[in-house]
This record gives structure tokens, C-alpha cells and sequence, in this order.
């Protein structure tokens, strides 16, 4: 999930400083550093990277994001020619599933017309390169390349037409989805209940969210118990179940004129296609006008293609398991803007949320009158 910030330029690599704890003779763990120590280690793999796409390790670099990976744009001697250089946090996708990824990225725009940012091959025909850390950071990290894109994020102020396109978008990449010839290679993260809040959650346990008292978990596990039953009863059908975006939000859209692009396919994997319905109104589920705004993304995505009953009376089941999810991201991302910027009240809202599920589902999705 790209939830990023942009950094002050770090002090230079001399200037590399450990805290105490953080000892240069000893292998050492990312996590444990400060963020500036951070910085700088990873835009010394940037710039390690650099020369596999013949670039010169003393390019212009400039933070544009760091949350789970570290994104840079990379000038390249004139103001208006620049690339996007990804650096991949360690241990969370393999060589593979970073080539499934942009094969799929790839597939959308010249299949599909969906515009996504498109990956630059290494003077060698690679894609994907990895790199070693030094002999104080035992991780290798994985970095891809891409052209730069121009463009802003949906107007806020024109939510409703903002859903409607983005419903509309979503279907053609649903629509993509189901015929797409999969690699031999293929790998992906997989969004089904145990990918979420089950027995192998992506994002860690939510139980560890911070604002949760006893009464709340307690309230939280039935949720999640109704959850399971319902996604259980649901099924993985291929007509509601295959690859999806998994954090397709306004966020996660780039525009330019007329033109729309897709970005940021981090965590897209196998999971319910409804589910990006539900990842649309991540971190806003409790405002007022969600079901305007539910209803303003199945308008555009029923302009491509239909959804049954069924999954029409589902959706509130997937907006409290998108929900859940983000708050185990919360609770395993304590430093994170967003997790800082949510708090507790992230944990009281999606208490508040679990109630009126267990109550009356639809009411989650229910305009009022």
C-alpha cells in the first residue's frame, strides 16, 4: 500500500550515524534504525542500482515516497526527462511475483488500454535487479525502473464523478483479470480470508491495532467469525474471485487530461474482485457519504459489466474485511504517517463499523433517508 511521505534530503553518507544499540561491527536489522539512517542506506542501493540501467551513480535522485518501499525519481540531465527508480522493501514479494506484477502492468496498457507505469529494462534485458546490503545491513533488496508519468489525483471536490470513473476503470481491469494468459512464473500475494485476517495475514494480526480494549476485540473476533462464515458461503467462484489491484483508490490513480493512469500494483494478488470495491473507500468507510459513493462506483463499473445479487447484498462483508485488514496494517505499521495520522480513532471507528455490521450489514451501504 502506497501510503508514502516526501522526505528531507538526508544527510550525505558520511555522515551515517547509528543510534545507540545499532552497532557497526554487527549485522543489523532495518527496522531498528532511525529514519534517517534509513534514508540514507536506501538511496545507497539506489544509486548502487543505477549503473545496471547505465546511469550514473552521481544522478540527480529525489525522494518522492518511502512507506514500505522507497520510491525515487531519477533526472536525467534536463528538466523535463526523468524515471522512477522503486526500491523494494526485503522479504515481501519474490523475484517472480515482481515479475508477475509488471508483466500484468504491461498486459493492462497494451491489452486492455488501461494505462500503468511501464518497467524499463536493465542494459541486460532484466527487469528486476537485486542488491546486496552492506556488511552491516544482511538484506538484499530487489529494484525496478520505470518511465516517470505527470499527473494529479481525482478533484476531490467531484467525488462522486471520481467514483463513477474509478468503478468504471476497475471493471475493465476486472475484465482483464479473468482472460489474461498468466505467466508460467506467475506469483502473487493471495487477499482471501486468511491472506487478511486469518491464519497467514499479509499485513499482520489486527488484534495488535493499538486503541483495542477487551470488549472490543471481543466484539471484533465475532465480527471476523461472521466475516469467514459469509466469505465461506460466498465462494471463489472465477465469476467473483481471480486477480485484483487490492488497493484500487483514488490515491492510486494519476491524472493528465483526459488520460487516467493505474499506479501502484504493490499488493495486487488473488482475492474477491469486490474487495477493490471495499480498498476504494479505505480509511474513509465511517464518512457520511459512503453509499453515495458505493453507488457511484457500481454505476460506472455496471457501464462494463453487471454484478449479480449476490455480490451487490456482499459488499458490506468486504468493506469490514478491508476494513479489519487495514487495521492490522495499522497495528504492524506504528510509524507510518497514516497509522500515526489515523491513531485510536482508527480502532474506535472500525469498532463502531464491526457493531453496525453485526446489526444490520446493509447498513453500512445504506443511504439515508
Amino acid at each position: 500500500m502506497a501510503i508514502g511521505w516526501v522526505a528531507e534530503k538526508p544527510k550525505s553518507n558520511q555522515d551515517l550515524c547509528f543510534e545507540e544499540g545499532e552497532f557497526m561491527d554487527s549485522a543489523i536489522h532495518f527496522d531498528q534504525l532511525n529514519r534517517e539512517t534509513q534514508l540514507i542506506l536506501l538511496e545507497q542501493v539506489a544509486r548502487q542500482a543505477l549503473g545496471e540501467w547505465g546511469l550514473s551513480e552521481g544522478a540527480g535522485l529525489k525522494l518522492l515516497s518511502l512507506s514500505e518501499n522507497a520510491t525515487y525519481r531519477v533526472d536525467l540531465g534536463s528538466s523535463d526527462r526523468a524515471v522512477v527508480m522503486r526500491v523494494h522493501r526485503p522479504g515481501y514479494h519474490t523475484r517472480n511475483a515482481v515479475r508477475t506484477e509488471l508483466d500484468w502492468m504491461a498486459a493492462l496498457q497494451r491489452e486492455a488500454g488501461i494505462l500503468t507505469p511501464q518497467a524499463i529494462p536493465t542494459s541486460c534485458g532484466e527487469y528486476v535487479v537485486e542488491v546486496e546490503g552492506d556488511d552491516h545491513l544482511m538484506e538484499t533488496r530487489f529494484v525496478d525502473l520505470f518511465g516517470f508519468i505527470e499527473g494529479t489525483e481525482p478533484d476531490e471536490n467531484r467525488l462522486e464523478e471520481a467514483f463513477r470513473d474509478l468503478g468504471k476503470l476497475t471493471a475493465r481491469l476486472h475484465k482483464h483479470a479473468k482472460s489474461w494468459q498468466r505467466p508460467a512464473y506467475f506469483e502473487r500475494l493471495v487477499w482471501d480470508f486468511d491472506g487478511c485476517l486469518g491464519n497467514r495475514p499479509n499485513w499482520g494480526d489486527w488484534r495488535e491495532a493499538p486503541g483495542l480494549d477487551e470488549q472490543s476485540r471481543e466484539l471484533l473476533e465475532e465480527t471476523s467469525e461472521t466475516i469467514r462464515t459469509r466469505l465461506e458461503e460466498f465462494g471463489k467462484g472465477s465469476d467473483r474471485y481471480g486477480l485484483i489491484h487490492s488497493d484500487l483508490r483514488l490515491a492510486n490513480l494519476l491524472e493528465n487530461g483526459t488520460d487516467i493512469r493505474v499506479i501502484d500494483f504493490d499488493d495486487c494478488g488473488s482475492g474477491w474482485f469486490l474487495y477493490d470495491l471495499a480498498s476504494a473507500i479505505s480509511f474513509i468507510e465511517t464518512r457520511p457519504d459512503v453509499p453515495e459513493l458505493v453507488a457511484s462506483w457500481l454505476s460506472g463499473y455496471s457501464e462494463i459489466t453487471d454484478l449479480s445479487q449476490a455480490e451487490r447484498s456482499e459488499i458490506p462483508t468486504f468493506i469490514m474485511l478491508r476494513r479489519m485488514t487495514l487495521l492490522a496494517w495499522i497495528g504492524s505499521h506504528p510509524t507510518a504517517d497514516m497509522a500515526v495520522e489515523q491513531g485510536v480513532e482508527f480502532a474506535n471507528g472500525t469498532v463502531e463499523l464491526a457493531r453496525a455490521y453485526l446489526s444490520d450489514p446493509q447498513s453500512l451501504v445504506k443511504r439515508k433517508t
